[in-house]
């Protein structure tokens, strides 16, 4: 009598509800800070009540980012996703933070690229967290 002995399947944790909450809280986000070369386009373009909308949008971004990085850090530790996230969401915070100050001190020459580098970054994220590989657990993102 032969018997085959087959491997133990071990069950793999992977971001769900997690996942849905970064998506959500990316797409407002990207939705904040996509905005916001638009109302810049408008100012500049003569239309002054644009910045009656652009301040208080760049105001409020960061702390938007702050509940971002719950949410990855959630993704992370709770879902099983990946830290990367987590780590790029807290520099975000950063940038916007400083993006607010040089934004009031009309300090341009870095408001303009430092904003750019934002809006590539956040809208970068968004996508990336309605593709497949978002949905890997840690194990299988190394493979």
């Amino acid at each position: 009598m032969t018997t085959t002995i087959e491997p133990i399947k071990t069950q793999v944790r992977r971001p769900r509800a997690s996942l849905w909450g970064l998506r959500i809280t990316l797409l407002l986000h990207a939705v904040l800070v996509g905005a916001q070369p638009i109302l810049a386009g408008y100012f500049l373009s003569g239309n002054v009540d644009a910045m009656n909308i652009h301040g208080p949008i760049g105001s409020t971004v960061w702390m938007v980012a702050m509940i971002q990085f719950v949410a990855a850090a959630i993704y992370w530790l709770g879902g099983g996703g990946r830290v990367w996230p987590t780590i790029l969401t807290a520099v975000l915070f950063v940038a916007e933070f400083v993006q607010l100050t040089f934004g009031y001190l009309q300090n341009f020459a870095v408001h303009v690229p430092l904003g750019t580098a934002i809006v590539i970054t956040v809208i970068w994220m968004t996508v990336w967290s309605f593709r497949p590989t978002a949905r890997l657990s840690r194990r299988e993102a190394k493979r």
